[in-house]
């Protein structure tokens, strides 16, 4: 008797079932990688829920499963970002959070799903990954596998790029992590800068984050962002209610020596966010789950890291050319230095970015990773 050939299908996510699944994909699909840092399930979990992320606020959005024969083979979701669309006047779809085994045809079912939702929302074009959003893990990893992604950084199996490229998507734009180590780090170099730049800006200082003062400090770090990435590409505007759920999520692992804001004669005009790098902690929680005994794991090896991530900075645009992003670099390597932080990754960087790349070359960083975005006419 002939077998029966795989029955291949997309369902969409309408049932707490099959979001369990969607959420659960990654788990059995990575498990075998080492170098996959399993994210916390209940994080994943409240990331998608509209009722708890004001992300969603303004965006439409549909999530998607694949299944051979009944059993899940990969996921993708479709975001439609009213405010984005509106500051780029574009008709452009987002896709993320996709996963997926290795087969041509299960990917381009799943694209072509996202694909046709988009369409009938009346999209001109998709682009992605995006999870959920820009102020979230972005882009397909590229360059890179044999690392372990650091905090709020992807991972994925190295053929996606294939996958992605058989789909009918094309580059959109790269971008890049740069590696600082304490054996590479220019000190003699960032140590001059720092007194090259005071000299001329004699009434500039950088202060640390102050924790007690939260929503100040969340205030005055997100009108820096929306005015130092206002012509970035990819960016858009992120509102005070996204801001405040973000930071609130990041004020649990910021460490105050390695956040800074610079201000000149009291003017908040620049700031530099890095954060101790969890994802070495969370590699041994098994399968996400704090419970039962994965909060214990997290706390104890919290305090071995020894490694940090400049996930956020902005240099005002009347500022920028100064020299003032250079400072805040070096703030954070020489106080990470003393705490024990013998490594800090600067991600991401876009490609065309070159005076941030050009920064981080100088201060002793070598590209480590590359990340890509990619985009389909619709």
């Amino acid at each position: 008797m002939a077998e029966k050939p795989d029955q291949k299908g997309i369902t969409i996510i309408s049932e707490p079932s099959e979001m369990k699944a969607f959420l659960n994909f990654p788990y059995d699909h990575y498990k075998n990688d080492q170098n996959w840092i399993p994210p916390l399930y209940i994080q994943q979990r409240d990331l998608l829920d509209p009722d708890k992320n004001p992300f969603f606020n303004e965006v439409d959005h549909a999530l998607f499963l694949a299944e051979i024969n009944g059993k899940p083979a990969g996921r993708i979701g479709a975001f439609v970002n009213h405010p984005y669309n509106e500051y780029h006047k574009t008709e452009c779809g987002h896709f993320g959070f996709f996963e997926c085994i290795e087969d041509e045809t299960v990917a381009k079912l799943l694209v072509n799903a996202a694909a046709q939702w988009f369409r009938d929302k009346g999209m001109k074009e998709m682009m992605g990954p995006v999870n959920p959003g820009f102020m979230y893990e972005i882009g397909s990893l590229i360059e890179g596998h044999d690392k372990e992604p650091y905090v709020m950084m992807p991972w994925n199996k190295s053929y996606y790029d294939d996958l992605y490229k058989k789909s009918g998507l094309d580059k959109e734009m790269d971008l890049f992590a740069y590696m600082v180590t304490s054996d590479t780090v220019a000190l003699d170099r960032i140590n001059k800068a720092d007194k090259i730049v005071r000299h001329r800006l004699p009434k500039l200082s950088i202060r640390e984050v102050n924790l007690k003062d939260f929503d100040r400090e969340a205030k005055i770090i997100r009108e820096i962002f929306n005015a130092a990435w206002a012509t970035n590409w990819g960016f858009s505007p992120v509102s005070e209610s996204e801001f405040n759920h973000i930071a609130k999520d990041l004020k649990q692992i910021i460490d105050t020596d390695i956040a800074h804001i610079a201000e000149d004669d009291g003017r908040p005009v620049g700031f530099s966010v890095a954060l101790p790098n969890l994802n070495q902690a969370l590699k041994h929680v098994n399968r996400g789950r704090l419970l039962p005994f994965g909060f214990l794991k997290l706390l104890w090896h919290k305090r071995k890291i020894n490694s940090i991530r400049t996930a956020l900075m902005g240099v005002i645009p009347e500022y920028r050319g100064k020299g003032i992003d250079a400072l805040l670099h070096r703030e954070a390597i020489i106080k990470g230095l003393d705490k024990g932080y013998n490594a800090s990754e600067l991600s991401w960087l876009l490609e065309t970015n070159t005076e941030m790349i050009r920064v981080a070359e100088k201060i002793g960083g070598h590209r480590d990773k590359t990340y890509r975005i990619y985009s389909k006419k619709l």
